[in-house]
């Protein structure tokens, strides 16, 4: 089992490749990033601790935001 601590680690990790990502992909600037992550679906998923979203790979959660964006 998975202490919240590590949860929180994981989430905070996946955040952080995530806002690379739409910034590197989409030009955006920082707080531009961080508000498109902070405000997805995706973001929410990672959230829910009982999904477990957030054991997933950036790559396929970068992918999840791709398509909520488009």
């Amino acid at each position: 089992m998975i202490t919240t601590a590590q949860r929180n680690f994981l989430v905070n990790y996946a955040v952080d490749q995530l806002t690379e990502s739409v910034i590197k992909d989409n030009g955006y600037d920082l707080t531009s990033a961080l508000n498109t992550v902070y405000n997805s679906k995706v973001y929410r998923l990672l959230q829910d601790s009982e999904g477990e979203l957030y054991t997933q790979s950036s790559s396929y959660l970068y992918e999840l935001l791709k398509q909520e964006i488009q």
